[in-house]
């Protein structure tokens, strides 16, 4: 189940995942022991960035020299007003428990690409695509990571076993190919179109199964339609938040970070995306000045395949319609203007921010009680993890809030956000007064209905 970018408030854990705008402001120079992780991923809010190439806005500099008030009571507050009715519900018909039925084994494999979040979504897919045409699925081949180099395999990050059993109703699924398959013939599956249905599938893939060949899954990345019928939504649950368990020793060092985050009060677990690959593949502008701008412009001419959208829109139009991340400084603004003060506790996730340190310093200067993973590890324990940024983002991840029923997503509007930053006829106040409003009545079903698995900011307020 893609799951977007949203900000849940619960009595426990909220998870915010925010919609990001687009840069505003140039930068001065996570059984259930998952759904306990600091919030990563994703399945699963885009930060928006500063566009260089926008008129200088007065208000932008002056922002970070803002005070803010000792009390967070309010904020807390409000994080834990009004979580929603929401339950798992896997009840799934009884046609459908009587659907599975043995037969001739006709053997469906999937490479799956992306980050995490990405890879974790077409999983899930992969699964229901097989429950669709009757296929044993073989477990997905992760993709190696074309930024990252990431080389981690699908048992290296979760849990086979697990995987297998909890899906031994709904589809079956072999760690590899039996020997009598090993030298039959792949056969590419046709490219998937957006918002593909049930009968697109099974139209498309079902004539392409055969026991004497094997049938090849590539390049569907959200592209499943995601108003299937509900026996197959139910299905997509159960596999993101019931199959896809982490290995027990990434579970169980996360909640290490957690407990350790806990020891001091409620906290904010932050999902930043400022990484390189970021700016690359969104087509934006980091915000970092003219220098960075040309080092992202030439990695991008150099792999057009990366920028993922629109790739006609300027960076600046794709600012103004809400596509860029939120940058260091605009995400310090949501915070303030959510009730959050200096002495707000701050777990960031993510990766190393293209700039490096500095890119953090507009966050950093306005909410000083900021750490990370590396800053709550202890001797030894992240050793030899650093060039596997899937773990990584494993141990980041937070994705059953919603699921779990523990709190109300907000899903922050990106095109107002920017609206907001940009109008300089606005106060201080008045900004951080209509930031509050526009994230006071999200819509739940909205978030549910139109997951975007690309989001860049997750915020999950922790209130223990």
């Amino acid at each position: 189940m893609s799951i977007p970018s949203y900000i849940s408030v619960t009595q426990k854990p909220i998870s915010v995942k925010l919609k990001s705008p687009k840069q505003l402001h140039l930068l001065p120079s996570p059984r259930r022991a998952s759904r306990l992780f600091l919030p990563l991923l994703a399945f699963f809010a885009l930060l928006g960035i500063s566009q260089v190439l926008l008129p200088p806005l007065p208000r932008a500099a002056r922002r970070l020299d803002r005070g803010h008030t000792a009390d967070d009571e309010e904020f807390w507050t409000w994080a834990q007003a009004g979580p929603p009715s929401v339950r798992p519900c896997l009840d799934f018909t009884k046609l459908y428990r009587t659907e599975l039925q043995d037969g001739p084994r006709k053997y469906m494999t999937a490479v799956v690409s992306g980050g995490l979040n990405q890879q974790r979504n077409q999983v899930v897919d992969a699964v229901v695509i097989a429950r669709i045409i009757g296929a044993v699925l073989v477990v997905p081949v992760l993709q190696v990571n074309q930024v990252w180099g990431d080389e981690s395999e699908f048992e290296d990050i979760f849990d086979v076993g697990w995987f297998k059993e909890t899906l031994k109703d709904d589809v079956r699924v072999v760690s590899s190919l039996p020997a009598t398959h090993l030298m039959k013939r792949r056969v590419r599956a046709p490219v998937m179109p957006f918002d593909a249905g049930e009968d697109w599938v099974r139209s498309n893939y079902v004539n392409k199964l055969s026991t004497s060949s094997v049938l090849l899954l590539r390049a569907f990345d959200s592209r499943l339609a995601k108003n299937l019928t509900s026996d197959l939504q139910k299905l997509r649950c159960k596999v993101a938040f019931e199959a896809l368990r982490f290995q027990p020793w990434i579970e169980e060092l996360a909640n290490r970070f957690v407990k350790r985050m806990k020891e001091e009060g409620p906290y904010v677990a932050l999902h930043l995306r400022l990484e390189k690959d970021v700016w690359v593949r969104t087509g934006c502008h980091s915000g970092l000045g003219p220098q960075s701008d040309i080092v992202i412009a030439n990695e991008r001419a150099s792999k057009p395949q990366f920028l993922t959208s629109r790739t006609k829109l300027t960076p600046q139009q794709r600012h103004i319609a809400g596509l860029c991340p939120l940058n260091a400084n605009e995400i310090s603004w949501m915070l303030e203007g959510l009730g959050a003060s200096k002495n707000t506790r701050i777990y960031w996730a993510g990766g190393e921010p293209f700039g490096g340190p500095n890119a953090l310093e507009p966050l950093r200067s306005q909410f000083p009680k900021l750490s990370n993973k590396w800053d709550l590890a202890r001797p030894g324990e992240l050793e030899g993890l650093k060039q596997k940024p899937s773990v990584l983002a494993a141990l980041d991840y937070e994705g059953h809030r919603t699921y779990m029923g523990y709190g109300k997503p907000i899903r922050p509007n990106k095109r107002m956000l920017v609206r907001l930053f940009t109008n300089n006829a606005l106060s201080d106040e008045e900004i951080k007064k209509n930031i509050k409003q526009i994230h006071t009545e999200p819509s739940d079903s909205a978030l549910l209905s139109h997951a975007n698995p690309n989001r860049d900011v997750n915020i999950d307020i922790n209130k223990i």
